[in-house]
């Protein structure tokens, strides 16, 4: 036995339930699907985007908003919280159902609970009439 009193099982065991913690994470318990690389993707048309709110690509799970006239963000449409899909925005506030939390249209940023943390964001630029992943 080393000097901290933890065995070789011991670190090994821990170091095991660290990385499974850090694999479910964000998650909500349930599967995690593999996203395809939205890089160079157009996943909106200016069109479709309303000032002060947004519309969800539910196959993609993004949601793209439109805080201000001409600005356009996209962020991932997967709550921090548990996992559930996210609403297309309204009054620049993207809503999650499931539990209630709240998250800024133009920035992502947890703005009321239970979710802590931002949605993940995509950078974006308007290419023609269409938004693409840059």
């Amino acid at each position: 036995m080393p000097e901290n009193g933890l065995g070789r099982r011991e670190v090994l065991g821990a170091a095991g339930i660290s990385v499974c913690g850090l694999a479910l994470a964000g998650c909500g318990g349930g599967e995690t699907k593999a996203q395809p690389s939205l890089k160079g993707k157009v996943i909106a048309k200016t069109a479709d985007v309303p000032v002060g709110g947004g519309t969800v690509i539910e196959d993609l799970q993004v949601v793209v908003t439109q805080p201000t006239q001409g600005v356009y963000k996209a962020f991932s449409s997967v709550c921090t919280h548990k996992g559930c899909a996210v609403g297309a925005p309204k009054e620049n506030v993207i809503r999650c159902a499931c539990h209630g939390s709240e998250f800024s249209a133009d920035s992502g940023k947890a703005t009321k609970g239970p979710a802590t943390a931002p949605l993940a964001s995509y950078k974006v630029k308007v290419e023609g009439d269409g938004i693409v992943v840059a």
